[in-house]
């Protein structure tokens, strides 16, 4: 089990376990603006597509509650102006949309016709969101246990644990359920820079659950695969285009195109809520460009000559056809990708 909780509720005011500071300290940040629930998730307090959208979720439900607003009128007004702010605080991951349609649409039944009862249901929906965010991460983890050997090396890519969900993770929770399921998994985690996801976040994630693994730099995944012998990877998504090509953390194309060339199967993992049929194809997903400093500098030690110039997109898409399942809450989804995540959408 894990000792911590990503985010919680608590009467008005939202908790975010401030993931900048992990593995050297457990720092939690209460928030009761929604204007600065954007700037957590914008400056990375929290990340991961699924944490992302519960926290934008319950940023609205802190605009309603918070609100002095005496109608239904005026309140949904107010939360439109939060949602707008919210949306703009990082433009990847479809949950952080996703979640922000689905609190105001809850809002906007006319059959709520005072503001106290749109406040309720407001926090209604942010608490169904995170609910319905482990019971998904959960099915994923069961999906997923025929595919993994019972003895087998993994790579991860990025963290996809219990930090970047509600609860449990989405391919690091695949891990999970297989360590817990007693298969002797081995996981080989990309540091994942410019931020460390996978040497902060996941290694710390793993050791709290006992599961073997070793940091390996982003560049030896393929010395790996070549020498060690990989049994598959394991990546999470931040959007899925209606074409199944994923965008997913920078590095992640990479990792797919050397899986490729060594006939390791390649994994994505995530809910449904991350497939987005309205987008064609990964040419359509904005990747999001990060400040320069997270490259220039390791924590406060600069690292490059004065005045360079830094490219540091957060994303890269990778093409369907280095893809060779989407893991989901709602099964397995091989190509034809164009057909089947229609499918399964459909379905759900």
């Amino acid at each position: 089990m894990t000792g911590f909780k990503t985010l919680e509720w608590d009467n008005g005011v939202l908790r975010l376990l401030d993931q900048r500071q992990i593995p050297f300290a457990m720092v939690y940040l209460d928030y009761t603006d929604y204007r600065d629930v954007a700037t957590a998730i914008r400056e990375m307090v929290v990340r991961g597509a699924p944490a992302i959208g519960a926290t934008a979720a319950y940023g609205l439900a802190l605009a309603a509650w918070h609100s002095r607003a005496s109608t239904a009128e005026a309140l949904r007004a107010e939360l439109a102006e939060a949602a707008d702010v919210l949306r703009a605080s990082r433009p990847t991951a479809v949950n952080l949309f996703g979640a922000i349609k689905q609190v105001l649409a809850r809002a906007s039944d006319p059959a709520l016709t005072d503001a106290e009862s749109i406040r309720a249901a407001v926090l209604a929906e942010a608490h169904a969101i995170a609910a319905a965010d482990v019971r998904t991460n959960r099915q994923i983890g069961l999906n997923a246990l025929p595919l993994v050997p019972d003895e087998c090396t993994i790579i991860h890519h990025c963290n996809t644990g219990s930090l970047a969900t509600v609860d449990y993770g989405t391919a690091l929770g695949i891990i999970r359920t297989a360590h817990e399921h007693g298969k002797k998994v081995f996981v080989l985690v990309d540091e994942t820079r410019p931020r460390l996801q996978g040497a902060r976040l996941t290694s710390w994630e793993l050791k709290m659950l006992g599961i073997p693994h070793m940091v390996i730099a982003d560049g030896a995944s393929g010395h790996y695969m070549r020498t060690m012998g990989v049994d598959l990877c394991l990546v999470g998504c931040d959007r899925v285009a209606a074409n199944g090509d994923t965008a997913n953390k920078i590095g992640t194309y990479n990792l797919a195109v050397v899986a490729h060339e060594n006939g390791v199967p390649f994994y994505v993992v995530g809910p449904t809520t991350t497939i987005d049929l309205a987008t064609p194809t990964g040419d359509h997903i904005e990747i999001e460009e990060r400040p320069a400093r997270e490259v220039t500098h390791v924590g406060e030690c600069q690292v490059t000559p004065d005045g360079v110039q830094v490219g540091n997109p957060a994303f890269d898409v990778t093409p369907a056809r280095y893809i060779t399942a989407i893991i989901t809450e709602r099964g397995v989804v091989y190509p034809p990708f164009e057909e089947n995540l229609r499918k399964i959408i459909e379905q759900a």
